[in-house]
């Protein structure tokens, strides 16, 4: 067993090292895709075909692949956001409605609803955009939402949109969420200062996005999870093995949480805060527009 575990560190070891070679020469104008270097205009349509070919299992792949973990750090998310009765809300790379859903129920919680004294004219002020990119996303939403009753309700509105080019108007929104999505932008530093931009003072800017652990003995065991089981679910699940071998590459290119962190602060954040989850296999960063 020892062998079979050493023999398997250096395979991905092996791997790991074969694919970031070429990422040594990125310039200005390059960008990874995972552990591949492409030109930046090329990469958002690689994403998008990604995510085309995963939305219809979307769902059921991040339960899976999380042992619904997921549905835990998405309550942890919405639990720091605090939502109240009357909010702009906006949720980048959100289509598929899972962190919108969660900010609408605790909106519209009754016991919520009955500490704070929230009459409904408040409540049917409430405005939740579900901003992202790809259409496939969106329709899985809007179907999600047809399924709970909501198609026809004014509280969430489907917009397709990119995180680096805000359709909003500036100081339009009490709160940003984006979960699992920004390590997909092509220029990271853009899809803050859009968030910024797009943020009343004293709007809150969360994110909830894959991490790096650096627990050392928990770190091997994610990266064989990552590398060696995540790609093959995807093709066992989701008939797409190469999209979810992106998805482990990708994570290991976003920046590690204190360079993110410092990244949300030179967007102009201020209060910005990091929690690990899982040793760091998640990470919710917070900050506030002042």
């Amino acid at each position: 067993m020892a062998l079979r575990l050493l023999s398997s560190r250096r395979r991905l070891g092996s791997i790991v090292l074969s694919y970031r070679s070429p990422l040594a020469s990125l310039h200005s104008h390059a960008t990874s895709f995972g552990f591949q270097q492409v030109k930046e205009e090329e990469k958002s349509k690689l994403v998008s075909n990604v995510f085309t070919n995963v939305a219809s299992s979307y769902d059921i792949m991040n339960d899976v692949m999380s042992a619904g973990l997921h549905r835990l750090w998405k309550e942890r998310l919405v639990g720091k956001l605090s939502p109240f009765a009357g909010m702009k809300h906006l949720d980048v790379a959100g289509g598929t409605g899972d962190v919108a859903f969660r900010i609408f129920d605790a909106v519209n919680s009754v016991k919520r609803r009955a500490l704070r004294k929230v009459d409904e004219a408040s409540i049917e002020e409430t405005q939740i955009y579900v901003c992202d990119i790809n259409p496939n996303m969106l329709n899985v939403g809007k179907q999600r939402a047809a399924e709970r009753g909501l198609s026809d309700n004014r509280s969430l509105v489907w917009v397709e949109g990119d995180a680096e080019a805000l359709s909003f108007d500036d100081d339009s929104m009490d709160g940003y969420t984006i979960a699992f999505g920004i390590r997909n932008v092509t220029h990271i530093e853009k899809a803050l200062a859009e968030a910024y931009r797009v943020l009343k003072r004293g709007g809150r800017f969360l994110c909830l996005e894959l991490s790096h652990v650096d627990i050392p003995v928990f770190k091997e065991l994610y990266d064989l999870y990552s590398f060696q089981v995540i790609p093959n679910l995807g093709e066992l699940i989701a008939g797409d093995r190469d999209s979810y071998q992106y998805l482990v590459e990708s994570v290991r290119r976003f920046p590690p949480q204190e360079r993110f962190a410092k990244m949300i602060g030179d967007a102009g954040f201020e209060k910005v805060e990091y929690e690990n989850l899982v040793g760091g296999v998640v990470a919710i960063h917070s900050a506030i527009k002042l």
